[in-house]
Parts: structure tokens; C-alpha cells; sequence
């Protein structure tokens, strides 16, 4: 009798299946970059339309030819620099060594941290250092999503650690732009939060089939909990829980175009359940996970796909 296979029931690849403890997403490691730049960006996710476009990959059946593209709109308002962290290396890694504030911070930090009255060191007192990143502020208040108090995050930057100074000395305290960090054409990795699901059980948690109608147990949930021996419940059987609101990452996401008039992909009426993009906004092709509203990172492809088109695909027609 030849061996029966099946394979197991919910993905290994993410565990525990837990809520995110972080309000935004984390990034343990960054892409290497040349150019003194950014190497992310916080987005804020506002639905999902889709576009008639002149597909230009050189193999493709269709080219030259108009095709219709699945594109999420995500309304990037600009970041604003609040500080620079300073960090030298230990045995243990990267440490952080001081952190400098802007001498102006904006008046809605206040509900995330609590302000300083003055700064306490000054940029340029800093001599030596190992790597240097700048701490962001989100601006939330000007877009549809109907809340003031904004995401910090430290982004890290690309170029050397002067060209790194330089940049920060240049930029503490003012705005940076999509346009600044991002062009039409590039890859770029998408960090998100998934929706919440709330308490689930092991069919929609798991996947776990229902039973028969002559089962004598419960029809939608698990046969047995395991072996006798050993005398625990196993980590691999599938149980119910909290589902959902995971922290996931997709990669090389296709930037389709970056805009600045957010009327191109409003309709009359605004986009549904998020209301009208009034700053810059960026299309990406395909879906990105979490609902709408919720804040994106949008960063440097750290693995990125040799084959993509380095160029855009021209847009013919957004359907509103």
C-alpha cells in the first residue's frame, strides 16, 4: 500500500500566531545603499482601484498593448525629521549612544512621547559614531484617516556615515517628501498589519475540515489534542485563538506611479471608507495587506528582482 501524504495544516513559516505588539510595523534589517537617502517610507493605505496601462515587459504576449492592473492607492504625507540617533558598535551589535531632537518638533508628538523643553546636545557635537539613523514623524491630520496623533519610526539612511551626517544636518527639523525617497519603477518591500479577525476557531484559524455528519464530537473543531504520551498538548496542534492583526512583510512590490494630485484617484464621491486623498500618493501594484487607514512602511527592496521592468509601464486610463 503506497504511503499516504498530507501535508500539515496551517503555515510553520509564521509562529506563534500572535497579535503585533508594535503600533506600526518593525524592520530588523535595512537594505545597503549607495545613495544618501531615506531608505523608507510611512504610508497610509487608502484602497485599491485599478488601472488601464501599456504593458512594457519585453516578452510579454501583450506589448505594447493596453492590459488592466490591480494597484493600491497608499497616500504618503510628508515625513517630518524629529530627530538623529547615534549609535557605535558593541559585542552585542549596533547600541544606541544619543539620540538629538529638532529644536521645533511638531505639537502633535505630544500625544505619542513626551516633549523635551530644550534640546540637550546639538548635532555637531557628535564626533564619533558608527551608523546614524533619523527618527520620523508621520502626518496623519492631513489625510482621511481621522486621527491627529502620528507614527514615529526610525528609518535608517544609505551612503556612507559623512554623507549620513551631511543629510541629517541638512534635514533635521524639516519635511521629506515620497518624491524624495522613492521613484516610478522601483521594488520596493511592503510592512503591514493584517486585519484582525478576533477569537477563531480551527476550521477558518487552521483550515481543519468539518466532520462527517455521523461524527460524535464536535463537526467543527479537532478529532483529539494528541498523543498520551508525552503528557502535554503539542505546540503544532491546531487550537483556537486570536486570528489576524500579524505583522507581514511582501516584497518587491512594482511602484507604478508616484502623484501629487490626489483628484486623479479620488472619485466625487471619495474613496469608500477612507474619504478624499488630499497629499502625495503612491501606486502599487497588486494588494498590500491590513485595512484601510492603516499606516504601511514602504521601504528599500532588500532582495530585489533582477528580471523587473526598471521602468514604469505608462498609465493610460485610473478607473474612479
Amino acid at each position: 500500500m503506497p504511503k499516504a501524504h498530507k501535508p500539515r495544516l496551517g503555515s510553520m513559516q509564521f509562529w506563534p500566531r500572535k497579535r503585533t505588539k508594535h503600533s506600526l510595523v518593525r524592520v530588523r534589517s535595512w537594505a545597503k545603499q549607495n545613495q544618501v537617502k531615506l531608505l523608507g517610507f510611512i504610508g497610509y493605505k487608502a484602497g485599491m482601484t485599478h488601472l488601464m496601462v501599456i504593458d512594457n515587459h519585453p516578452k510579454s504576449l501583450t506589448k505594447g498593448k493596453e492590459i488592466v492592473v490591480p494597484t493600491t492607492i497608499i497616500e504618503c504625507p510628508p515625513m517630518y525629521v524629529a530627530g538623529v540617533s547615534f549609535y557605535k558598535k558593541t559585542l552585542l551589535g549596533l547600541n544606541k549612544s544619543i539620540s538629538i531632537l529638532a529644536e521645533k518638533l511638531p505639537k502633535e508628538m505630544a500625544k505619542k512621547v513626551q516633549l523635551p523643553k530644550k534640546t540637550i546636545k546639538k548635532i555637531e557635537e557628535v564626533k564619533e559614531f558608527d551608523d546614524l539613523r533619523l527618527l520620523v514623524a508621520s502626518n496623519p491630520k492631513s489625510t482621511g484617516v481621522g486621527t491627529k496623533k502620528p507614527k514615529l519610526l526610525e528609518i535608517a539612511l544609505g551612503g556612507s556615515n559623512e554623507d549620513k551626517l551631511t543629510y541629517a544636518k541638512e534635514n533635521l527639523g524639516k519635511e521629506v517628501k515620497i518624491s524624495d525617497v522613492f521613484e516610478s519603477g522601483k521594488q520596493v518591500d511592503v510592512h503591514a498589519k493584517t486585519k484582525g479577525k478576533g477569537f477563531q476557531g480551527t476550521v477558518k484559524r487552521y483550515g481543519v475540515p468539518i466532520k462527517q455528519h455521523k461524527g460524535e464530537k464536535t463537526k467543527r473543531g479537532i478529532g483529539n489534542l494528541g498523543a498520551w504520551t508525552p503528557k502535554r498538548v503539542d505546540f503544532r496542534v491546531p487550537q483556537p485563538g486570536k486570528m489576524g492583526y500579524h505583522l507581514r512583510t511582501e516584497y518587491n512590490k512594482h511602484i507604478i506611479k508616484i502623484g501629487n494630485d490626489g483628484k486623479e484617484v479620488t472619485p466625487k464621491s471619495g474613496i469608500q471608507k477612507y474619504g478624499v486623498v488630499t497629499n502625495d500618493y503612491l501606486l502599487l501594484k497588486g494588494s498590500v495587506a491590513g485595512a484601510r487607514k492603516m499606516p504601511v512602511l514602504l521601504t528599500e527592496a532588500i532582495r530585489a528582482n533582477k528580471k523587473f521592468t526598471k521602468e514604469a509601464p505608462e498609465v493610460a486610463s485610473i478607473h474612479l
